[in-house]
């Protein structure tokens, strides 16, 4: 990571130093059907690598296992679940869009960014990519074993870590509920935009079934007939102002989806990574240090019982022995302990980097309101003078449509 001379549990990066490590798309690729199921794969391509392979689910699954194996204490996204049998095209799609969220917030994390494991995913063409994973990673250990200043970490560990620790968590947790909901609002909000577009698309379409209607007029209403063809002619034509009305509607709903519901999406990936992450702090390492701790008092206290009982030499030594070798381990887990915190101070502030995610999410939204209803509000604005065409007066004049009263009805 990018560290500040002097502090290195200090980072130094911006949003758009994140942003611009690279932008990795995952695209659908045709189905393969295999012996018994159909296989979903996927084109990942990357613009660092300047590369394009085929993987499938499977491939995201050691890939993050592999992440995990080698930095425990760092935020590793979670993946989407597999849901092999019943999986519809919406599920697929679903998917998809968390596949790239996954390997994007990967492939801009400062550490994970510049690791082999991540090159070999994004640009290794053959066809055993999985073994090819799991030979990188697991030659080496993790992330504690090859880190320098992994025995030192206590050291440059405010002296309040563990309150610091507990406030950030909670601040974190807080702002996940606010964005899960303003997620789920967004989401609504584009939706509705979608419902509204589909719904415009079948008014023009009954408008232009009434004008393309060829039922003949009963003899009574032959004297109307010249309004009634009128009529039908101008409605017909009405049905394309609505079709395009409908086409705007469709595209801001998914321009939202797009700018807004995915990086609300990419966020709370984010920010469920770190939930992860605490969790794993909490009963990982801290949990096996408490652990060696209790057996440590047990061992101990057996020593004590074997010196008081004059137990034989050998078993004196052999539990003199366990224990030495117990404390070397809890010194071990200690010393995890602290390189965890180390790890988790730098990703709470690689949260924060994220923060200002907000403000492009914001801009997005406005952007898509605003020429939403500015291309929206043109189209009506046209519309309107063909409604003139509808009837025609006495002596053939156009009658121009009323100004509605209160109760939306025009006098007749």
């Amino acid at each position: 990571m990018q560290m500040p001379q002097g502090n290195p549990l200090l980072l130094s990066h911006t949003l758009q130093e994140l942003l611009a490590r690279d932008t990795v798309q995952v695209e659908l690729i045709p189905e393969k059907k295999g012996l018994f199921l159909k296989h979903v794969e996927y084109e990942v391509s990357s613009q660092r690598f300047k590369s394009s392979v085929y993987r499938r689910y499977n491939d995201f699954v050691v890939f993050q296992e592999m992440l995990l194996h080698k930095f425990p204490y760092r935020m590793v996204p979670a993946l989407p679940p597999k849901r092999m049998l019943g999986a519809d095209r919406e599920f697929i799609e679903a998917r998809r869009r968390a596949l790239k969220r996954f390997v994007n917030l990967v492939a801009r994390h400062p550490l994970f960014s510049e690791d082999v494991v991540l090159k070999l995913f994004l640009s290794f063409s053959g066809s055993d990519v999985q073994n090819k994973l799991k030979e990188s990673a697991q030659c080496v250990g993790d992330e504690f074993m090859n880190c320098k200043l992994a025995t030192r970490a206590k050291d440059f560990l405010p002296a309040d870590i563990q309150a610091q620790f507990a406030i950030s968590r909670e601040l974190i947790r807080n702002i996940y509920n606010s964005f899960h909901k303003l997620r789920d609002r967004a989401e609504r909000i584009a939706s509705r935009a979608i419902d509204n577009a589909a719904d415009l698309l079948i008014f023009g379409k009954e408008l232009s079934a009434i004008g393309s209607d060829t039922t003949p007029l009963p003899s009574w209403a032959a004297l109307n007939s010249s309004t009634w063809g009128s009529l039908k002619q101008a409605l017909k034509g009405l049905s394309v102002e609505f079709a395009l009305l409908a086409d705007k509607a469709a595209q801001q709903g998914k321009q939202e989806e797009n700018d807004v519901v995915e990086k609300l999406n990419l966020f709370l990936d984010l920010l469920q990574s770190y939930k992860d992450l605490c969790e794993r702090h909490e009963k990982g390492v801290l949990h096996k240090h408490q652990r060696a701790l209790h057996k440590y008092s047990l061992m101990k206290r057996q020593m004590m019982s074997a010196a008081a009982q004059n137990r034989e030499p050998e078993s004196v030594e052999q539990l003199e022995s366990r224990i030495v070798e117990q404390e070397n381990a809890i010194q071990t887990m200690e010393l995890r302990n602290y390189f965890s915190l180390y790890c988790l101070h730098q990703e709470t502030q690689l949260i924060h980097v994220y923060l200002p995610l907000t403000s492009h999410i914001l801009r997005a939204f406005v952007n898509s309101q605003i020429q939403g209803h500015k291309e929206m509000s043109k189209v009506w604005n046209d519309l309107r003078p063909k409604l003139s065409c509808l009837f025609a007066g006495p002596h053939s004049a156009l009658t121009p449509p009323c100004s509605p009263p209160e109760d939306g009805l025009c006098p007749h």
